[in-house]
């Protein structure tokens, strides 16, 4: 069997993770026995490892601390996946690039004397 690990942004959380593995119609199993959640622990956590068996990919990520529950999906999931999470990176990129420029918009000096410390280098 081989195991490949496939690391996602580091600045995305488990709850992100799990909603777009979900998206990409990954399947969710419970831990709902002491055996499926030893079996989940011993795993490698919050993680998208590719398992092979019989030549064929399967995407496991597992997260025994938060869900208790192992996601599973095939090659077209993990494309899927990885499809959701660009998109999602986009989006947050353009939502901060227009935040940004909204700031830069503002007319801090249409407002008046702010006082002490609140002068042109304050943003």
């Amino acid at each position: 069997m081989t195991v490949m690990c496939f690391t996602g942004c580091a600045s995305m959380g488990a709850q992100d993770t799990e909603d777009m593995l979900s998206a990409a119609q990954f399947t969710m199993k419970k831990a709902d026995t002491p055996a499926k959640l030893a079996l989940l622990q011993a795993l490698t956590q919050n993680k998208i490892m590719v398992h092979t068996k019989n030549g064929k990919n399967y995407y496991i990520y597992a997260d025994a601390a938060q869900c208790q529950c192992l996601y599973a999906g095939t090659e077209i999931n993990y494309q899927q996946y990885q499809q959701i999470r660009l998109a999602k990176n986009i989006a947050d990129d353009q939502l901060a690039a227009a935040e940004m420029n909204q700031s830069a918009m503002m007319n801090w000096g249409g407002w008046g004397p702010w006082g002490p410390g609140w002068g042109p280098g304050f943003y």
